[in-house]
């Protein structure tokens, strides 16, 4: 709770600042000529508010610690989900840079970002299982003792370019992406806090995991987005940009990856996997028929030009969001009752 609050406050009173140094610094949103003509008129709001969720992300983590004496004070894990979080704030804070810099809407090319998010996943994967100790097994609600092997690095490599990319689509409406990404921090941290009170039945700790520590870091980073949320949503008076949303989206692989929930994403993040599915569905049905599917792609712009207002979009999203959320953490609660757990 600590963290969270300090998330929130860090974020909640940092975001007017940044609103008016970004502006000072002319690190404005541009728009893409082929998108909505209603958003040309958020062309120059200050972007690259990613920034504040990070910092206040890393000041929930660590003043979150204050007090605890059970187990010491910084984890394996939450350092590595720390580290890993800033790393992919850096990669996106590069591609917003790129495109202020350059006066595009376009920032790293496709290439040079799946590289970075490769190398990202490659040292993430690697000091999950060599230093914090996680197995290579793949998991849903918990380990599943299918061994992946050596592919298990591939599947990280596949979990945080999807999810870090999914947030990445999702993110063309005020608040829409982290207004849904702090419903599923909320539900990681419940889901942490869970396998700490009954780590026996888990077994995280047994393997080097600590999800209590893992939990704080999506405390924090929850705080972090309600605060930002505040000033994001419609009309928003920042955008959190690429640093943001690739930011947020590999967040949420990396605490499924490190709290053994890596399958049980995709229920929660059903939001995302829609926009996702939209994109590429528009695209190959338009390159076979050469006619498009949707309206525009992802589906969000679809009923904003089928005439929803842009709040009724937001707002009936985030609602799916949050069904998908509560269906997972459902189906999570179930999975532990079916196997003879006890509260």
């Amino acid at each position: 709770m600590f963290a969270g609050v300090i998330g929130l406050v860090f974020s909640l009173l940092g975001t007017p600042l940044a609103v008016r140094l970004f502006r000072k610094r002319g690190w404005g949103q541009l728009i893409r000529e082929e998108g909505p003509k209603a958003h040309y008129e958020k062309r120059g709001t200050p972007t690259m508010g990613g920034l504040v969720i990070l910092v206040a992300t890393i000041a929930g983590y660590l003043l979150g610690h204050i007090g605890r004496s059970d187990i010491s004070p910084l984890t394996d894990s939450g350092v590595l989900a720390i580290g890993t979080i800033i790393a992919l704030g850096a990669l996106g804070f590069v591609d917003d840079f790129i495109k202020i810099h350059k006066s595009r809407s376009l920032g790293l090319h496709t290439r040079a970002k799946f590289l970075g998010q490769l190398v990202i996943a490659a040292l993430f994967g690697v000091l999950a299982v060599h230093v914090v100790g996680i197995g290579t097994d793949l998991s849903f609600f918990r380990s599943t003792k299918l061994d992946l092997g050596l592919a298990f690095y591939i599947w990280v490599f596949v979990m945080i370019t999807a999810s870090s990319n999914g947030v990445n689509l999702t993110d063309g409406l005020d608040g829409l992406a982290v207004g849904s990404a702090a419903q599923i921090f909320g539900a990681f941290v419940v889901i942490g806090f869970w396998q700490f009170r009954h780590e026996v039945f888990y077994d995280l700790r047994a393997a080097g995991s600590d999800p209590f520590d893992v939990a704080i870091v999506a405390a924090a980073m929850f705080g972090a987005c309600a605060g930002f949320l505040w000033w994001n949503t419609a009309p928003a008076k920042i955008f959190m940009g690429d640093t943001g949303s690739l930011m947020l989206g590999g967040s949420m692989a990396v605490f499924a990856i490190l709290l053994n929930t890596q399958l049980m994403l995709i229920i929660m993040g059903g939001l995302y996997v829609i926009e996702t599915a939209s994109v590429i569905m528009q695209v190959l049905v338009f390159k076979r028929t050469g006619r498009r599917l949707f309206l525009m792609a992802p589906i969000h712009h679809h009923f904003e030009l089928d005439g929803w207002p842009e709040f009724t979009v937001i707002v009936r999203f985030w609602v799916l969001s949050g069904l998908s959320v509560a269906f997972g953490l459902g189906l999570f609660y179930a999975d532990f009752l079916s196997k003879g757990g006890e509260l």
